[in-house]
């Protein structure tokens, strides 16, 4: 169960290398936090960051599980909540994808929208399912502005977590009152291994500093939360301007 502040004592992270989800785990792990499962694909890295996470006084299993296989979603994550409660879920998977070729590539467009959007979906509703048969926990996604608005840069990318935001969103909406809570994370330019070698955007952030605003978003038992928090009314001057003035940003 979450202790009085809502941290979880119990974490399930899909995406267990994503730099922004490790963060989080060991932010998590330095307030409460003593079992953690980290769920993907079978590699090196997963197990790298299972003892590191171990290291830091958790108990932690793997269990193989890759987005782009959401017929075995239910069974590969089903064993996970069959071995007890999970406080929170932390959807941290994706791919940021490479425009210019994804452009020229349909199946590598493919490709990003799958794992971003599709998979999200699939292991999203196997997850929110058992937290509401539990009756309790947090789901948290890791969505990003880029979502808020399709910009010439990036519009692949940006449509499929556009994707995901929405429908974190709603399935939040359909999960009110059952004690299941949903928190959408949107996030800048982060600095990772990920976006290694790309222009840096303004109002650029870091995993930690992601983890310390989940932390707190827990706390506050927030719906959205931005990072930095400036880009809320950034992003919502954005979304406003006429198409033919964005469209001649340098964005």
């Amino acid at each position: 169960m979450k202790d009085a502040f809502g941290l979880p004592q119990s974490l399930l992270v899909l995406g267990g290398t994503s730099e922004i989800a490790l963060s989080v785990a060991r932010r998590l792990i330095a307030r409460r936090t003593r079992t953690v499962w980290l769920a993907g694909r079978p590699s090196p890295g997963l197990d790298e960051a299972a003892a590191h996470l171990r290291d830091l006084g958790a108990v932690v299993r793997t269990v193989a599980f890759d987005a782009l296989d959401p017929d075995a979603h239910e069974d590969a994550l089903g064993k996970v909540f069959a071995e007890g409660d999970v406080d929170m879920v932390l959807l941290a998977f994706g791919t940021l994808g490479d425009q210019a070729h994804d452009e020229r590539d349909p199946g590598a467009a493919v490709h990003v929208a799958q794992t971003n959007y599709t998979g999200a979906v699939s292991a999203g509703l196997v997850c929110a399912s058992a937290l509401q048969t539990q009756g309790h926990g947090s789901l948290v996604v890791l969505s990003s502005v880029a979502g808020e608005r399709a910009r010439r840069a990036n519009f692949i990318y940006g449509s499929s977590k556009a994707g995901l935001d929405a429908f974190a969103q709603g399935l939040g909406d359909a999960l009110h009152g059952t004690g299941v809570h949903v928190m959408v994370v949107r996030p800048g330019f982060v600095r990772t291994r990920m976006t290694a070698g790309l222009p840096e955007a303004p109002l650029a952030t870091t995993p930690e500093a992601v983890a310390a605003a989940v932390e707190l978003g827990l706390r506050r038992r927030a719906e959205t939360v931005w990072v930095p928090g400036t880009l809320r009314v950034v992003m919502s001057a954005l979304r406003h301007l006429p198409r033919g003035v964005f469209r001649r940003l340098p964005v």
